[in-house]
């Protein structure tokens, strides 16, 4: 199995978009919480998270040099990348988070989390840039529910994809608040 230091050195050789790093570490630490809640291996859960955009920028190359779109092929790509470093069960799981492309669909807890987990950590980090000292340490769960309400708030985040997390026997608010306790615990590494 990967270690962490394994994984994040794979996430520089592949990924040169220091915003996109960061997400996949939100991803990551949020992944990790929802794994000892589930009774999942940690260090797996935090792998998949981390390493579940691993392709995305060379796809980009790819479709701006004439090849397909990128979310035909994301995901799927990933999983070939990681195959013999990742277990199949999150392969499985970084092909589920981009269902529509790769037709894989989540079936297992780990596939819910990566879906749900991925979503969640762009609405608490727009959550956080709208605050005084765009700082986690701000955000609350009570805001979040706010936010997550707010149709006109980070637009481009898929409300339906985070209440994936049910589908964990979580609710709302106790995924909320384990996603920004994660990501509040990273805030240096966030540069928030």
């Amino acid at each position: 199995m990967l270690t962490m230091k394994e994984g994040l050195t794979l996430l520089n050789e592949n990924i040169s978009n220091l915003n996109l790093r960061k997400h996949m570490v939100a991803v990551s630490a949020v992944m990790g919480k929802i794994a000892e809640l589930q009774g999942g291996d940690p260090a797996v859960w935090e792998a998949v998270g981390l390493l579940h955009d691993l392709d995305l920028e060379r796809l980009e190359q790819d479709e701006k040099a004439g090849g397909p779109p990128v979310m035909t092929r994301h995901g799927r790509v990933s999983a070939e990348m990681l195959r013999g470093v990742l277990p199949e069960e999150g392969l499985h799981a970084i092909m589920a988070h981009n269902e529509e492309g790769t037709g894989v669909k989540a079936e297992k807890p780990m596939d819910f989390a990566i879906v749900a987990s991925d979503t969640v950590s762009g609405l608490i980090i727009a959550a956080a840039l709208v605050m005084p000292h765009k700082a986690l340490a701000e955000v609350k769960t009570s805001s979040l529910r706010k936010r997550f309400n707010d149709s006109n708030f980070a637009r481009s985040v898929d409300r339906n994809r985070i209440m994936v997390c049910t589908k964990l026997s979580m609710t709302l608010e106790d995924f909320f608040s384990v996603s920004l306790e994660a990501l509040q615990s990273i805030s240096k590494d966030l540069g928030l």
